[in-house]
């Protein structure tokens, strides 16, 4: 019988205001102490809201990017001679940047690298990274390529910031408390991470996978361009086909690290989700937002929420929910407050949602 191909994840790293690596993410999201403080790398005195989630001493995003690639290429055990041939698929922003293009950079990082393989650029907002991880493990599952390197990156910078804060979007009271009562917002944070995802022949070289990519789901829901539909239903349709995908049940899943920004439509519409995607056991599973620590990384979203989740389920501790106030009837979940909870569950469902209904759901394995 030949063995089912699968998507493991055998080499991570990430940055963010948490601190530089993997192992200093999972310390940042199980510690619960927000990451929030005064933007000093641009001038926000004209704005509302005048916090993010940023790295001290960030380099360029290009460089930040390269060294989380070699960062997680040297994790799975890839020398120069075994990156030749792989794909790079690169989740970063679409619109005028100081840097090069998207495509020109795909390009740059994939030859400073040594990632001699295709390069495809991913620019569709917060569902960027992780439809750019979905594309990875459909193409190593269906057997068209052994590995792929997936990579986002995005910093704090004055124009999107402005924009949201022009758009009161932003938590004026300077923190995230998603499916809180009282909660005013999301507040954007620094993302830099890239990930290695291989065949299951990945075994033949002796690595012990970070974990596995077992079901993936993406879905429309084209309500607004800003809204989500109030109940759920784009984001309900990932999360059922991320589970049929793996062939799970609802059950299955041991935690949700929840898209969760802190705003009042789209946390009481993710909630709405979860209950239609999971039914009864949407009372029971786990529920946090690591948002609530390091930030909304909009492209780079997907990625780091995906290599904490992974880090997490593999420690058997699932991160808190910071900044929580009190229940809101409109998001009737099991929300981690407090302190970190202790886990045996071996699945793991990592949530993004952007602009324009855009929903997508990637559940992980361990074990």
């Amino acid at each position: 019988m030949v063995e089912a191909r699968v998507a493991q994840l055998t080499g991570v790293h990430a940055v963010s205001a948490l601190g530089r690596g993997a192992d200093a993410q999972l310390a940042g999201v199980l510690a619960g102490v927000p990451a929030f403080g005064p933007v000093g790398r641009f001038d926000t005195a004209a704005r509302r809201v005048t916090v993010a989630a940023t790295v001290p001493e960030v380099a360029t995003l290009p460089d930040e990017l390269t060294a989380a690639i070699d960062a997680a290429c040297r994790a799975a055990g890839l020398d120069r001679a075994q990156r030749t041939g792989c794909a790079l698929l690169l989740a970063v922003h679409g619109g005028p940047t100081p840097g090069p293009a998207p495509a020109v950079l795909a390009g740059q990082l994939a030859a400073r690298c040594g990632l001699s393989g295709h390069t495809r650029v991913y620019t569709s907002a917060c569902v960027s990274a992780s439809t750019a991880v979905a594309d990875a493990a459909a193409r190593i599952t269906r057997g068209d390529v052994e590995r792929v390197v997936v990579a986002a990156g995005y910093l704090v910078e004055p124009d999107q910031f402005a924009l949201f804060d022009a758009g009161r979007a932003l938590a004026v009271d300077g923190a995230v408390r998603p499916f809180s009562a009282g909660r005013r917002g999301l507040l954007l944070g620094d993302g830099v991470a890239a990930v290695v995802l291989e065949s299951s022949a990945v075994r033949r070289r002796g690595v012990d996978p970070v974990a596995t990519v077992v079901g993936w789901g993406r879905a429309g829901d084209a309500f607004h361009p800003c809204q989500p539909e109030p109940g759920g239903s784009g984001l309900a349709r990932a999360v059922g086909g991320a589970l049929r995908r793996a062939g799970l049940p609802p059950q299955s899943v041991g935690y949700v690290n929840a898209n969760a920004t802190g705003t009042a439509q789209s946390d009481a519409a993710e909630a709405a989700a979860l209950r239609r995607a999971l039914g009864g056991h949407a009372d029971r599973v786990p529920v946090s937002s690591t948002k609530s620590v390091h930030g909304h990384a909009l492209e780079a979203s997907g990625l780091l929420e995906l290599v904490i989740t992974a880090l997490a389920l593999r420690h058997g501790e699932l991160p808190v929910n910071a900044g929580w106030l009190a229940p809101d009837e409109s998001c009737p979940l099991n929300v981690v407050t407090n302190c970190p909870q202790k886990t045996e569950a071996t699945h793991a469902l990592t949530l993004n949602a952007a602009f324009g209904g855009a929903n997508t759901a990637l559940l992980v394995g361990v074990g």
